[in-house]
């Protein structure tokens, strides 16, 4: 249940952002489908989110990141693209970091997605900062609950600290990467650096860019200003 309560002007912009989404994804999905999860993601954000300016945005997003999960699960292309699911509790540290470094090293050979078994609004201004100094930008991303799509959709699936909260689904290879959480300061009182909190060699998604070999990938970047 969303605790804030979508106003009228929020419902005429996701009536219009399923238009959208609708052009985009022709000839996949129905407009009642795209609506339904267009409207429930705008539910699953709303129900933690402490800014609620940008939850339009946010949503379209969402359900854009889900249709394409839907599609890639659907899809029986024999050249498609591996992909990846990242999850943490809270898809506010680690799970994005993870995904920012897979983007980076796999470029456009995968499809990769994150999220929270306990997802909050925001990111670590430390986290955004850090990747920062490595040239990876994850400022693009938000924080959001993994979905069955998403799941289902996944050929790897990278467990960060979840626990029994994670989705274990035959026919999934699961891997479980044990970090401490970035964002805080270590022993030290330093700040967190992705190349050394995020184990070998700095690079948490080496791993899965070698597993889903040399096929492609791509993150969601698209999103409209607030109606």
């Amino acid at each position: 249940m969303a605790s804030h309560a979508m106003t009228q002007a929020e419902r005429m912009c996701l009536h219009s952002a399923a238009r959208d989404l609708h052009t985009e994804f022709r000839g996949i999905f129905g407009q009642e489908t795209i609506e339904s999860l267009l409207f429930d993601s705008y539910d699953e954000l709303a129900s933690t989110a402490t800014v609620t300016r940008w939850l339009v945005v946010g949503a379209e997003r969402f359900a854009r990141q889900r249709l394409q999960a839907l599609a890639q699960t659907e899809s029986t292309a024999k050249d498609k693209l591996p992909a990846v699911l990242f999850l943490c509790v809270h898809n506010a540290r680690r799970s994005r970091m993870a995904l920012g470094w897979l983007n980076h090293l796999a470029g456009d050979r995968t499809v990769a997605w994150s999220g929270g078994s306990e997802s909050v609004s925001g990111i670590n201004s430390d986290v955004l900062a850090a990747m920062a100094e490595v040239g990876i930008d994850i400022s693009q991303e938000f924080s959001k609950p993994w979905t069955d799509e998403f799941v289902l959709a996944a050929d790897v699936v990278i467990t960060m600290g979840c626990g029994d909260a994670c989705p274990l689904l035959p026919g999934k290879h699961y891997r479980g990467l044990g970090t401490r959480r970035p964002g805080r300061k270590d022993t030290r009182g330093d700040p967190p650096d992705p190349r050394r909190d995020q184990g070998p060699g700095g690079q948490p998604s080496r791993e899965a860019s070698q597993h889903v070999g040399r096929r492609g990938g791509q993150s969601d970047m698209h999103g409209r200003q607030p109606c």
